[in-house]
C-alpha cells in the first residue's frame, strides 16, 4: 500500500518507527505508483511514537488503532495511499505535543524539513503533482514548506482551521503558484481568539486565516458554518452537513460530506475557480455562531449590554 509514514525527529526526517531516511522508499513508490503525491500534516498535540497521541496510529493511519469521535482516517477518506493504483500518501508527523509557543516554533522547523523532502521528490519525479492537506498548526508547517520551496512545487493545498496569521500566510503563498482552499468556520472562533491572545501578531491588527479572505492569487475561502456557502456547494453536487456544535476545532475534517469535496479539489474534478464563483463574497463575522444575536465590538468580542 503506497502510504509512507514519515516523522520529524531530532536527527532529521525518518520513516516512522525506524531511524532511516525515508527518501529511498519514497523513490521506490514514485517509480512503482502513478498519480499525485498527497502529503497530510496533523496539528497541535500530536507526537510521533507517543503511546496515545501518535498521528500514525490515528488520523494519519489507513486503519487507526484508536477509535474515538475525533479520529477518522485521512488517507482512507482522501483516497491517499490506500490503493496501489491511486495517489501516493505521505503521513507527515512532527513534534506538536508541547506548549503552544513551542509547538508554534517547531512548526517552522517541521516546515523546513517538509520543504527539503518535497525538493527531493521534485528531483526524482519533476512532473509528479504534489498536494498538501493540513489542519490547525499543521497549516503553519505546510505554509512554511511552500514558502521554502521553488515556485509551483506544491500544486494544491487544503488548509483546515489553520492556526496561522493571514499576513504570514499571504507572504508564504506570494508567487508560489499554489492553489489554496482555506476551510474555516465560526465553530473555531474560540481557538482562533486564543491563538491571537497567546501568539503575538507579526503586524498590528493581523488576524488568523479564518477571519479574512487570503489575498494571494489562487486562494479560495470556504466557511463551512455559513448556510449560504453550504447551500452553494450542495447545488454543485457536494452536500455537507450543517454544524452540530457552536465550538469545534475539528469540524473541518469530521463534518459529513467534506471529504468528497476535498477529493474533488485535490484531483481537479472541482476547480477552485468554479468553487469560488458559486460561494458568497462574504460570510458570518467572528462570534456569529457562538452569539448569533449579539453585535460584535471593534475588538472582535461579543458586545454585551452595560450592567445596570
Amino acid at each position: 500500500m503506497p502510504l509512507l509514514p514519515v516523522s520529524v525527529m531530532p536527527t532529521g526526517l525518518t520513516l516512522q518507527g525506524q531511524t532511516v531516511d525515508p527518501m529511498p522508499e519514497m523513490r521506490r513508490l514514485l517509480d512503482r505508483t502513478p498519480g499525485a503525491v498527497c502529503v497530510m500534516v496533523h496539528g497541535f498535540k500530536y507526537l510521533p511514537g507517543h503511546p496515545r497521541h501518535c498521528p500514525h496510529a490515528g488520523i494519519l493511519s489507513a486503519s487507526p488503532a484508536r477509535n474515538t469521535a475525533r479520529v477518522v482516517s485521512w488517507p482512507r477518506h482522501l483516497h491517499a495511499g490506500v490503493r496501489r493504483d491511486t495517489s501516493i500518501g505521505v503521513a507527515f508527523g512532527w513534534p506538536a505535543r508541547a506548549s503552544i509557543w513551542n509547538a508554534y516554533d517547531r512548526a517552522l522547523q517541521a516546515g523546513d524539513a517538509l520543504a527539503a523532502f518535497l525538493a527531493a521528490i521534485r528531483r526524482h519525479a519533476p512532473a509528479r503533482p504534489i498536494r498538501l492537506v493540513a489542519h490547525s498548526l499543521g497549516a503553519r508547517v505546510a505554509l512554511r514548506a511552500i514558502a521554502q520551496s521553488r515556485p509551483n512545487t506544491v500544486e494544491t493545498a487544503i488548509l483546515l482551521a489553520a492556526a496561522e496569521y493571514a499576513g504570514l500566510a499571504e507572504a508564504a503563498l506570494d508567487d508560489s503558484g499554489t492553489r489554496v482552499l482555506n476551510v474555516c468556520s465560526r465553530e473555531n472562533d474560540v481557538f482562533d481568539f486564543l491563538m491571537e491572545l497567546l501568539i503575538r501578531a507579526p503586524r498590528s491588527g493581523d488576524r488568523m486565516i479564518g477571519h479574512r479572505p487570503l489575498g494571494a492569487a489562487g486562494c479560495t475561502t470556504l466557511q463551512i458554518d455559513d448556510p449560504a456557502s453550504l447551500a452553494a456547494i450542495a447545488r454543485i453536487g457536494f452536500p455537507v452537513a450543517p454544524p452540530s456544535r457552536r465550538v469545534c476545532h475539528w469540524s473541518a475534517y469530521l463534518r459529513p460530506g467534506l471529504f468528497p469535496l476535498y477529493r474533488a479539489v485535490l484531483d481537479g474534478t472541482l476547480s477552485l475557480s468554479r468553487l469560488k464563483a458559486v460561494l458568497p463574497s462574504d460570510a458570518g463575522p467572528r462570534w456569529s455562531l457562538l452569539r448569533p444575536n449579539r453585535p460584535v465590538s471593534p475588538r472582535g468580542l461579543p458586545a454585551f449590554p452595560a450592567s445596570r
